[in-house]
C-alpha cells in the first residue's frame, strides 16, 4: 500500500520510495524542532507534513488524467476551536505541492476532529482551495477543473503515538461541485506525520 500511495510500482522503485518517505519524515522532525518554541504559545495547535499520491483514480473524481507522482502536503491546524458533535472544529491552512509541476493548491478549511480516547483520531473538513491547474481542457495530461477556486474536502484517520506525535492516512478531494463546467475534480491519498503542541 505504501508504494501505491507514493506512486512507485516495482523493485528498485520500492526501495527508493521507502527511502523518500523516511527522508521526508526525518526532515519534518528536524525542521519542526527549532520552531517549536514559537508555536508553544498556543496559536498553532498542530503541524502536519505528508506524502500524497497525486490524482488517484477510482475515488471521488473517478479517473486519473494527471501524471502519477508524489505530492508534498503541509498543514497547520490553529488553536481557536469550537466544540461540536464530540469533537472540535478548528481552522486549518495548508497546501499540496506537486513534485513534478502538475496541479498544486493551497487551502483553508474548517476542520472537525474527534479524539477516540484509544489513540485513534478522525478528521473531516470543508473549505476552499486555490490551485494552479488548468480550468478548461487544453492539455490532456491535466485535469480541467473549471474554476480557480474549488471546494476542498479532507478526510483523515490517524493514531497518536504519544501526546505530541501522530501518523495518519489522509484523503483530500477538490472540485467545483458542478457550479461550473467542466468539473473533473482531483483526489489525493497518502500518509502524514503530525506534531501537536
Amino acid at each position: 500500500m505504501l508504494n501505491y500511495i507514493l506512486g512507485f510500482r516495482g523493485g528498485k522503485s520500492k526501495r527508493m520510495s521507502l527511502r523518500v518517505l523516511i527522508v521526508v519524515l526525518v526532515w519534518a522532525v528536524v525542521l519542526v524542532d527549532p520552531v517549536l518554541p514559537a508555536f508553544a504559545d498556543g496559536f498553532v495547535q498542530e503541524l502536519k507534513i505528508g506524502v500524497l499520491d497525486h490524482d488517484v483514480p477510482n475515488l471521488w473524481s473517478g479517473f486519473r488524467a494527471e501524471p502519477d507522482s508524489a505530492d508534498i502536503n503541509i498543514e497547520a491546524i490553529f488553536s481557536p476551536s469550537v466544540a461540536f458533535l464530540g469533537g472540535t472544529i478548528s481552522p486549518a491552512l495548508g497546501g499540496s505541492i506537486s513534485t513534478i509541476g502538475a496541479t498544486s493548491d493551497v487551502y483553508l478549511d474548517a476542520r472537525w476532529q474527534m479524539e477516540m480516547g484509544c489513540g485513534i483520531f478522525l478528521g473531516l473538513g470543508l473549505g476552499g482551495a486555490v490551485h494552479n491547474g488548468q480550468l478548461q481542457l487544453e492539455d490532456w495530461d491535466r485535469k480541467a477543473l473549471g474554476s480557480r477556486v474549488l471546494f476542498h474536502i479532507p478526510l483523515e484517520i490517524g493514531y497518536r503515538l504519544d501526546e505530541h506525535n501522530s501518523l495518519s492516512a489522509y484523503f483530500e478531494h477538490m472540485s467545483n461541485a458542478y457550479t461550473v463546467s467542466p468539473n473533473e475534480g482531483l483526489d489525493r491519498l497518502g500518509i502524514r506525520y503530525g506534531y501537536r503542541f
